[in-house]
């Protein structure tokens, strides 16, 4: 195993979950993309970057799909079971990592459904980070914004100034997080990304633009737009 430097970080990708919106049998993950399963196109975008040491993949108890794989890119891919909910995986993940990553280390958590990160995103989000508590990809939100009722009717325009989209990978010190993500479970809050647990714990996660075409396959209709994008970005 390489010996984890300054300059070097983990990756957990939280891959526990079945994706039910895409429909069907398989988890999402395990679908094809461009002739080959979802996941493998985002842990090998991950394994690329030169500053990633090596991949923590949560899975399910019952997972018969993970193709089996050790290493990508010359980098190890080792796995964990993960838990009922994303937090539970990446608790999972951090807990599994090996025993060269420290507290102080940070480590990046992506999505399984995000094969499309940009190589230049993961490089400008490592060096704003690192300088402080971690921080997440996201966008600004450009869209107009409603707020609906049960009947699906527009009751208001909301404000989008300060609103940002939150994207995937998020960085954070591996003590720092672990700490956030067990007090969140023993306090019972549902948090939907790492990013909401440090807010939880007191820290302001630094927003960090990415580009926009780093999307998150959620329904059966993102595979295509993925494919084209594959194809553009490398």
């Amino acid at each position: 195993m390489p010996t984890l430097t300054s300059g070097s970080f983990w990756c957990v990708v939280p891959a526990a979950g079945r994706g039910t919106r895409v429909g069907g049998d398989c988890p999402k993950q395990y679908l094809p993309l461009a002739g080959r399963p979802l996941i493998l196109h985002t842990l090998e975008r991950l394994a690329a970057h030169p500053r990633i040491a090596g991949l923590l993949v949560t899975l399910g108890s019952s997972d018969v799909h993970w193709p089996a794989i050790d290493s990508l890119h010359g980098k190890p891919v080792f796995t964990a079971i993960g838990g009922a909910e994303r937090s539970d995986s990446v608790l999972a993940g951090l807990e599994a990592l090996p025993a060269n990553v420290g507290a102080d280390d940070f480590i990046l958590v992506h999505d399984a459904a995000r094969p499309c990160v940009r190589q230049a995103d993961i490089s400008r989000l490592i060096d704003l980070c690192t300088v402080v508590d971690g921080g997440l990809l996201g966008a600004p939100l450009r869209d107009t914004l409603k707020r609906a009722n049960d009947a699906s009717r527009s009751m208001a325009t909301e404000p989008r100034d300060e609103r940002w989209r939150a994207f995937t990978p998020q960085m954070f010190r591996r003590g720092q997080l672990s700490a956030a993500l067990h007090d969140v479970a023993a306090r019972g809050v549902k948090v939907s990304d790492e990013a909401m647990a440090m807010e939880q714990a007191g820290f302001a996660p630094l927003l960090v633009e990415g580009a926009e075409d780093n999307i998150k396959i959620t329904t059966a209709a993102d595979f295509a737009l993925a494919e084209f994008l594959l194809a553009r970005t490398g």
